[in-house]
């Protein structure tokens, strides 16, 4: 009888041991697969990322080749403005589109406004408060021309961003809120702490919120830096995208009017305060090539008739020097997103300034 127990609780003991090793062999085979797809999976988001990599030494090498042949000008019938893209490879697709830099208003444009400002105030403290041109003495009607609608002076691109905003309607949207977030731009983008106009932030107002932060003093990274910029709200922020860009550490401000699209006239209008009818007629009647010096752009009956100053003329440009390639490459199953900012140098050379990954 006793023999009998003694084998029941040795089979028990065998089949729980049994049980056991049943479930870590099986654990051990789920790790094991886990791993063997982490690694499929790893070398197929690699494939698919030197994939995005080739999109991106392939637009180098397509924008070294228009620019040695057509070095003077920048314009919409050549290859890079094609449009969205896409080449079938092996197990994948490889989409891109480039994008001209300088078709937009390139917001880091207003750290050169925070700079004129901070300058202007110190010229100012040494003479008593009294408002005083840091520029030239030639520049004087460049002041007039330098208004925003409320009459403050103000930097070119600076202005063209208030006038841009103003004239998205937005609801909820007036002349005064644009002017704010241009202000509280200005102040982000500068390298105090001293709050540049009535409606700039900085430290202290950041410091103040729920969730503290502040403000970046540099240039802004991305569109989307606005997000956390006072006065900024998401309705504007998507108004903006199609007509603004960020050129990471530049302050450049140099519009091309040979890629500025007709369905972005708005800018032009924005830029020039001329009517958008007539940015829009001007855009429509440009030859395919574009225009071959920005004389004759201004020379349209539409701009010759607006007597649009020396200085608004200067911020235009018929070559490009940044460009953004938007890649997107697919391998089986596994997708790679890529933005990258280039630069063309003296028409030689293209530099990669700036890459993003992800949407």
């Amino acid at each position: 009888m006793l023999d009998k127990k003694v084998r029941g609780v040795a089979l028990i003991t065998v089949m729980l041991i049994v049980a056991l090793a049943a479930i870590l062999a099986t654990q051990m085979s789920g790790r094991l697969l886990l791993q063997m797809q982490r690694t499929t999976n790893i070398g197929l988001n690699q494939q698919a990322y030197w994939y995005a990599m080739g999109a991106e030494a392939f637009t180098r090498r397509v924008l070294l080749d228009i620019f040695k042949d057509e070095p003077d000008t920048t314009n919409l019938s050549q290859p890079w403005a094609q449009g969205e893209t896409s080449f079938p490879v092996d197990n994948g697709t490889i989409t891109g589109e480039i994008v001209d830099l300088q078709a937009c208003l390139n917001l880091n444009a207003l750290r050169a406004s925070a700079t004129s400002n901070n300058q202007a105030s110190s010229e100012n403290q040494s003479n008593n408060g009294q408002v005083k041109n840091i520029k030239s003495n030639n520049q004087t009607n460049n002041q007039q021309n330098n208004r925003s609608p409320s009459g403050k002076k103000s930097a070119p691109a600076k202005t063209a961003l208030i006038e841009l905003i103003t004239s998205l309607d937005i609801e909820g949207i007036s002349q005064f809120e644009a002017e704010y977030m241009a202000d509280a731009l200005t102040d982000w983008l500068d390298t105090d702490s001293v709050i540049s106009s009535a409606g700039g932030a900085e430290d202290n107002d950041y410091a103040a919120k729920k969730f503290a932060y502040l403000p970046a003093n540099n240039y802004l990274a991305s569109v989307d830096e606005l997000r956390v910029v006072e006065h900024f709200t998401v309705p504007v922020i998507q108004a903006l995208r199609e007509y603004v860009c960020v050129i990471p550490n530049s302050d450049l401000y140099k519009l091309n009017v040979n890629t500025i699209s007709v369905e972005h006239a708005l800018l032009l209008h924005a830029v020039l305060n001329i009517p958008q009818e007539d940015a829009e007629q001007v855009l429509s009647a440009r030859d395919e090539k574009g225009f071959k010096s920005v004389e004759d752009f201004f020379k349209a009956p539409e701009l010759a008739k607006a007597n649009i100053s020396a200085d608004k003329k200067q911020q235009f440009v018929v070559d490009s020097e940044y460009f953004k390639l938007k890649a997107n490459a697919s391998f089986n199953d596994s997708f790679f997103s890529l933005n990258s900012i280039l630069q063309v140098i003296d028409n030689k050379k293209i530099e990669v300034i700036s890459r993003r990954i992800g949407k």
